[in-house]
This record gives structure tokens, C-alpha cells and sequence, in this order.
């Protein structure tokens, strides 16, 4: 007999293996199962390519050695064949005959039974009156629903008010740790390192040295052999002012012998014009042999007046620039503290140097003298919070009973801060806190609700302190009565 054979794969399911059956046209179907790979088919799935099978005309086979299978295969008495080969050659088993399912006829009095089932309605519900009544009575349930749920009240209630405005005496220290209600608040320090380079231009005149004086010097030997004085011998006042020989010069033998020899200022300038004999010193081992004088005045030695650098230069770039770097720290220092933190100005102090270099020293020639300065400042401020914390601790001490606040206090110092010689910050601050009285809102629905807009207004002016006619509004606009359910009314208390 003839026999479709299909080999399934890991990848089929009972949609397409059953699809594959319908396929077939042979009054047998094997359904071969890989022996590596695993199939997915449960006992149901086979149950329904059984049926499937037999809707077809065939007989369902199959070929495992899938030990599961073989024991659903056996519970449907499916057959099930060691290889295609063997299917082919041995015997299929006989399929049980299906049995087809015979319908009942249909019962008999069906008719009359619904009839009597049915169950008619009141004659007042069939007839128009009644309908036109129920009718009635539905749209005024509507209406009444409608009055109840969709207008709604926009009340304003402009209460009384009151600024309470108080002038806190403060007193900040880096002592104190916490805000005291008797006005102590802590100080905090902040330093800065800023630099700043600036220039000077010169105008001062000052002398500096132009040639170099010359003159003679007298050498006299103290010993009994000849002396050579080289050329470059330095010869010196009592004040240190130095001259040197001009040529080797040769110290004839025996005492009281002498020798003169040209000499000039080591230094220009006018402070090389020496009197005679001032040169007594012989610089070296030299000085040991001989004796110096100089036996005229030394001469030539002139000065000239420049544009150049002086101390008081020095002291003016340098304060000034002290100054600007002042003002920068302050600048910088305000721009990283938070909003509303309050800077002690008086406390900002020159702190460090961390560089001062200077373009020319003190003498020297030129038209302008600048300074590279690296400094730290430091100084003191309040924290907004601690300030804060202090005006509302003093504000809310204050505010009468029935109010309360509202909105936003605000606090500002009136005068500026000045630390005195014990290091304490004093200065006066105000601090304003707008109050409204406190209304009773449950009060103010039970005098307002499902009256009428003027006699709702009437009421709560009577019963409340206000300071202008309360501001009723009703939507829909036409409708004349204030909502009976108070979360469709809003109270706005100003």
C-alpha cells in the first residue's frame, strides 16, 4: 500500500506538520522523527494529527526512537516502526472504526413552552401615559443630578492683613556656632588668591654714575727686595671705594722705596672723587709688602640725571596694586558665595604674598617700572540661611493670633556691617512678613452653599472681617444658586 513518508525537523510544530498532512494523498502517512534533533510534539499534538489523519482518509504512522513518543504513540494507538523500511515491509495494525455522532431529533412543545416562559409586562408599562410618566420622571432625575454636580463657585475672600515688620539686632562672629534668637549668628571665612600685574610710568630723575674718576697712587716698599705691582691691583679707601692700577709697575728694593702708578674707580660715578691720601688699603697678599697713599685728589669720576626707578616708585606700584587686587578678591569673592549670603566687607584683610617681582630695582634707568603681585585675601560672610533662620524665628514670634503668613518673607540689612576691635560684626536687619487673617473655610461653606450669589455674599460679610465684598461667581453664568456639594465651590482667600 502506498505511503507518504515525511521526515519532520527541530523546527516544525503542529501547524506545519498538520499542514504537511494535507499534503498527502496516500491512505498511509509516516511521520519520520530526526534521531538528533528534538521535535516539540506533545501527547495532544499527536492526538490531533491523529484525527486530522483519519478526517483525510489515512492511517498515522510513525518512526522514533524517541522513547516518549513511542509511549504517547501507544496511548492513541498510533503505530510505530523502527525505520522507514520496516513500515513498508511489516503489517500496520488495523485503526479502531471511528464512531460518528448521531443528532437527536428535536424536542416536541418547544413553542409553547417559551410561550409560557415569557413573562408580559404590567399593562401601565405598555401604555403611552405610564411610558411618558417613567419618561418625565427620568429627565427630572437628570436635572436634578445636573444641578447638583455642574455649576460651580469661584469665591475670593479678601481677609484682613498685616505686614509684621521687626529691626533684628545681629551680632556674627567666627565664636559662634548656631543662630541664637538673641541675634548671635555664626561667620564663616572665605579667602581668595588673585594676581595682578601693573605698570608705573616713571617720571622721577635719578643720578647715575657716568665716568669713572683716575688719579695716581703712591706705593712704598717695606721690604728689601724689588716688588712687581701687575697691572689690576686694587687699591681701596677706608669706606671701601676701590681703584686699580692702570700698568705693572716695578717697586724698586729697600725701604721707603716708592713708585707711582696710574689708578682708576673700579665704579663710575662721582663716589670714586676721593680726597688725598683716603687710599690706604692694598687688596691681596700684596698689601703685606706695601704701603698705598694717593697723594691727590682722584678726579673725573661724574654722574647724570635719568628718568629711572626709586623706592618711592616701588612704593606707589606696589600699593596700588595691593588696592586693585583688593577689589578683584571682592569681586570674585561675591561672585562664589550663594544667593543672598551677605559679604562682611570690613573684613576683607591682605593675607599672603605668594609673588612680588618687580621689572627694574631700585636705580636703575628706564620709562617704566611694572609689578607681578600673587596674593591671598581673606574674609568673612553670613550664610542667606543662618539670616533666614534668624528672621523667621523672630518674625513668627510675632505674627498675632488668627494669622498667619503669607508669601514670602523678605530681610535686609539696614545699615552697612562694621566689625569692631573685639571682632564682632554688628548691624541692624529688618525683616517683613506679609500675614492674612485665618478664615474657617468649613465655616464659609456652610454660610455660602445652595444660597443664592447675594444672600451668600450678604452672609459671609456679616460673619467675617474682610476688607472688600467677597467676589462670587457661579458658572454656568445663568445659574443663580451657589453648588450644594462643597468640592464644586473654591475658596480663594487673599
Amino acid at each position: 500500500m502506498k505511503t507518504k513518508i515525511i521526515t519532520l525537523e527541530s523546527h516544525d510544530d503542529l501547524i506545519s506538520v498538520r499542514d504537511k498532512l494535507s499534503w498527502a494523498k496516500t491512505p498511509r502517512i509516516l511521520l519520520v522523527w530526526p534521531r538528533y534533533e528534538k521535535v516539540t510534539l506533545r501527547l495532544l499534538d499527536l492526538k490531533v494529527l491523529q484525527r486530522h489523519a483519519d478526517s483525510l482518509g489515512a492511517q498515522l504512522g510513525l518512526v522514533t526512537k524517541w522513547v516518549n513518543v513511542q509511549r504517547d504513540a501507544e496511548l492513541l494507538g498510533i503505530p510505530v516502526f523502527d525505520s522507514t523500511t520496516a513500515a513498508q515491509s511489516n503489517a500496520w495494525p488495523e485503526s479502531p472504526p471511528r464512531t460518528r455522532r448521531t443528532p437527536q431529533s428535536p424536542r416536541k412543545g418547544l413553542r409553547a413552552m417559551r410561550e409560557n416562559a415569557h413573562v408580559r409586562e404590567a399593562s401601565w408599562r405598555t401604555s403611552l401615559l405610564g411610558r411618558v410618566l417613567t419618561f418625565t420622571a427620568g429627565v427630572a432625575a437628570v436635572l436634578v443630578l445636573a444641578g447638583l454636580f455642574v455649576p460651580r463657585a469661584d469665591v475670593t475672600l479678601n481677609t484682613e492683613a498685616q505686614t509684621i515688620s521687626l529691626v533684628i539686632p545681629v551680632n556674627a562672629s567666627t565664636n559662634y556656632k548656631t543662630v541664637s534668637l538673641s541675634g548671635e549668628i555664626p561667620a564663616r571665612t572665605v579667602s581668595m588668591t588673585v594676581s595682578e600685574e601693573r605698570v608705573l610710568v616713571l617720571s622721577n630723575l635719578i643720578s647715575v654714575p657716568k665716568t669713572k674718576a683716575a688719579g695716581i697712587a703712591q706705593f712704598t716698599n717695606s721690604r728689601s727686595e724689588e716688588i712687581i705691582i701687575p697691572a689690576g691691583t686694587v687699591v681701596a679707601t677706608n669706606t671701601l671705594i676701590r681703584f686699580a692700577t692702570m700698568n705693572e709697575a716695578s717697586l724698586p728694593a729697600g725701604p721707603d722705596e716708592s713708585v707711582e702708578v696710574k689708578i682708576e674707580a673700579v665704579e663710575a660715578g662721582q663716589g670714586g672723587n676721593v680726597e688725598a691720601n683716603t687710599i690706604r688699603i692694598v687688596e691681596g697678599t700684596l698689601g703685606l709688602s706695601v704701603e698705598v697713599t694717593n697723594p691727590e685728589p682722584t678726579t673725573g669720576g661724574t654722574n647724570e640725571d635719568v628718568i629711572g626707578s626709586t623706592e618711592e616708585d616701588r612704593v606707589n606700584l606696589r600699593e596700588q596694586t595691593v588696592n586693585k587686587l583688593g577689589l578683584i578678591a571682592e569681586e570674585q569673592i561675591r561672585a562664589n558665595l550663594g544667593e543672598g549670603d551677605l559679604l562682611i566687607a570690613d573684613t576683607l584683610a591682605f593675607k599672603d604674598i605668594q609673588r612680588e617681582e618687580y621689572s627694574l630695582p631700585v636705580g636703575e634707568p628706564g620709562n617704566e617700572l611694572s609689578l607681578s603681585m600673587q596674593a591671598v585675601f581673606e574674609a568673612k560672610y553670613i550664610l542667606a540661611d543662618d539670616l533666614r533662620v534668624l528672621a523667621a524665628s523672630a518674625v513668627n514670634a510675632s505674627i498675632p493670633d488668627g494669622f498667619s503668613p503669607n508669601g514670602e518673607m523678605t530681610f535686609t540689612p539696614l545699615e552697612t556691617p562694621f566689625t569692631d576691635s573685639t571682632s564682632i560684626t554688628r548691624f541692624p536687619l529688618q525683616a517683613s512678613q506679609p500675614t492674612l487673617r485665618e478664615v474657617d473655610l468649613m465655616q464659609v461653606f456652610d454660610l455660602i452653599r445652595g444660597r443664592e450669589a447675594t444672600a451668600a455674599a450678604l452672609a459671609v460679610k456679616e460673619s467675617l472681617s474682610l476688607q472688600n465684598e467677597p467676589q462670587i461667581q457661579i458658572t454656568p453664568s445663568w445659574w443663580k444658586w451657589l453648588p450644594l456639594i462643597p468640592f464644586n465651590i473654591s475658596i480663594d482667600v487673599r
